[in-house]
């Protein structure tokens, strides 16, 4: 039950439609824009370009060398896109099913889509250590600054907003780079050991 004072939009029970007299009598402003003489933005809504001048000739589409990443809501790409980035990889297939099975107005699309970078971070991680310049976790992790740059002092004696979260932080940034040597140790521990035992005996 709810008093005369209780907002018909805060009750569980649906409100009945008011009619357009009701609702501009009682919301001030409400209906300010029903009369397209008061739309300042009317005349550019319409295609008119005898009037305005304006005129739009589709231009030569881009060529679409690798299939690129695209939303439910658009029949084709863009004229033009971007091609730097192309999706590759585990993190490539995260990516092209958060498109192709979700719009954009979903949040499942967006958090698969911060899932694949996360999945590309680490794919890159691992890319690098095939390289002739493989990162270096004690440098680009801040290890390294937290006691060249003052990081464990600036953390004591001050009200930071951060110090909530400051004790999971080695975890959440250390903690990759941990479970990925150590997959790569098991790994080789069992390269080795099948090396051994396929070695015949002298």
């Amino acid at each position: 039950m709810t008093n005369a004072s209780t907002p018909a939009a805060y009750i569980a029970s649906k409100p009945s439609p008011s009619d357009s007299d009701e609702l501009r009598a009682r919301i001030p402003g409400w209906g300010v824009d029903l009369d397209p003489k008061d739309r300042p933005a009317v005349p550019k809504e319409r295609f008119e370009p005898a009037v305005t001048g304006a005129h739009w000739v589709f231009p030569e589409r881009q060529d679409e060398k690798r299939p690129r990443e695209r939303s439910v809501e658009h029949a084709f790409l863009t004229p033009v896109f971007g091609t730097s980035c192309p999706p590759k990889g585990l993190s490539g297939i995260v990516r092209r099913y958060a498109y192709r099975r979700f719009s954009e107005g979903r949040a499942a699309h967006w958090l698969l889509l911060l899932g694949a970078d996360r999945v590309d971070a680490a794919e890159s991680h691992l890319r690098s250590f095939a390289s002739a310049r493989p990162d270096n976790p004690f440098t680009e992790t801040g290890i390294r600054a937290e006691f060249t740059h003052g990081g464990v002092r600036s953390r004591t004696g001050h009200r930071r907003a951060d110090r909530a979260h400051q004790w999971m932080d080695p975890i959440l940034v250390g903690g990759p780079w941990v479970l990925g040597i150590g997959v790569v140790g098991a790994a080789a521990r069992g390269v080795l050991t099948l090396a051994r035992r396929g070695t015949p005996a002298s």
